[in-house]
């Protein structure tokens, strides 16, 4: 697979518009490089966080909002290490406009996830697309992201299928992680 061959851009996007039932993310890093990301993350650190984030107003936030009204749940599953980084102390805190828009996101410590076989050595993250594709996400060694691999061979969706049931049963709610840490 070259980068070549990767989703990215517009068509990564509307991967995610074409869901008909159902998406599932397996996020296992610790930290992920998104440019987006950086000024909301330097404010957040610097104890001025965006609030507005917070509102779910942007791209993302509607997309979700819309996929939840209409039945087709979003749901996530982040493994983190603790005690937690900076950028996980973020996620964790802008998590909360994700969970304003629909998104249903569960918290698992990698210590946990490792032990019960998931892909966290090294790390693996990918959506599980209406149980029948999985787009596995590639990333640099500065974790920015370089795009998607879309597979649908059967062998790697049960696979993804078993991970995310096991994932998202022994995982816990934002608010019962922040409890536990």
């Amino acid at each position: 697979m070259t980068v070549a061959d990767l989703l990215t851009g517009d068509a990564f996007g509307a991967m995610f518009h074409a869901v008909r039932r159902s998406a599932f993310r397996l996020e296992t890093r610790d930290r992920y490089n998104a440019p987006s990301e950086q000024e909301p993350i330097r404010r957040f650190l610097a104890g001025d966080p965006d609030e507005d984030y917070l509102l779910g107003a942007h791209e993302w936030g509607a997309m979700t909002r819309a996929a939840a009204a209409e039945g087709r749940p979003f749901r996530r599953v982040r493994v983190v290490t603790v005690p937690l980084g900076d950028y996980s102390r973020y996620a964790l805190w802008s998590v909360q406009g994700n969970l304003r828009a629909g998104e249903r996101i569960r918290y698992l410590k990698r210590g946990l996830a490792e032990a019960l076989g998931l892909p966290v050595r090294p790390p693996h993250d990918a959506w599980l697309l209406d149980d029948d594709r999985v787009a596995v996400l590639h990333f640099d060694t500065d974790d920015r992201l370089l795009g998607a691999e879309l597979v649908d061979d059967a062998a790697t969706v049960e696979q993804h299928q078993k991970w995310r049931d096991i994932a998202w049963k022994a995982s816990a709610t934002r608010d019962e992680f922040l409890r536990s840490v």
